[in-house]
């Protein structure tokens, strides 16, 4: 699959205005493009962050979707956003475990590689990283997405709920460690969020 990811930041106190727009507007005009595989909406509500992610089962799908929705973006994301940036992604490890809930939550690990050990990286996830998440309570999904062009990706892990998120920090932070050293990736980012929606279909 394919991910287009946007992320925005902005007043916190207006948060929920762009929660409900991209909820409510945003999915309905998504659920009409061919290739629409699901989306997610995150949150940092403290700081001010939303991250969207929508899926598609093409890169083409991806690119002719977001030639509609370029233009409704910046209406449905104000009057939070400060700062909108936009990344393309491929996914090559989606690992369900269980749906996610709403008030679950989303560690969010930025990594930069060398472009020619991408297969590297995902079969590192795959066979290394991905096992030992699972030995986590509370996992729901693990995920790999990268830019091969740019040799950056991002690793995402969803829990059922914040509790389980904040119980994993420990047990992820050692296969986060052995991952890196295995795929040779930098970790240049590490996050946190509220899941807000998430209904990606991986079959």
């Amino acid at each position: 699959m394919f991910v287009r990811a946007v992320y925005t930041t902005g007043d916190p106190t207006k948060i929920d205005m762009a929660i409900r727009a991209m909820n409510t507007e945003g999915r309905d005009l998504l659920e009409d493009r061919p290739g629409y595989r699901g989306a997610s909406v995150f949150v940092d509500r403290v700081l001010g962050k939303l991250l969207a992610a929508s899926w598609w089962e093409s890169e083409q799908a991806r690119r002719n979707s977001d030639e509609v929705l370029r233009e409704r973006r910046a209406a449905m994301l104000e009057p939070f956003a400060g700062t909108v940036a936009v990344d393309n992604y491929e996914a090559l490890v989606f690992h369900q475990v269980r749906q996610p809930q709403a008030g679950g939550g989303l560690r969010l690990t930025r990594l930069e590689f060398d472009p020619m050990d991408t297969d590297l990286l995902a079969d590192t996830f795959r066979a290394t990283v991905v096992p030992k998440l699972e030995t986590l309570p509370g996992l729901a999904r693990a995920s790999l997405m990268v830019d091969r062009d740019r040799g950056r990706g991002i690793a995402a892990a969803v829990f059922v709920d914040q509790t389980s998120l904040a119980a994993s920090r420990a047990g992820q932070a050692g296969a986060r460690h052995e991952g890196a050293a295995k795929a040779h990736v930098s970790v240049i980012g590490l996050e946190e969020f509220e899941v807000v929606h998430t209904d990606v279909r991986g079959d």
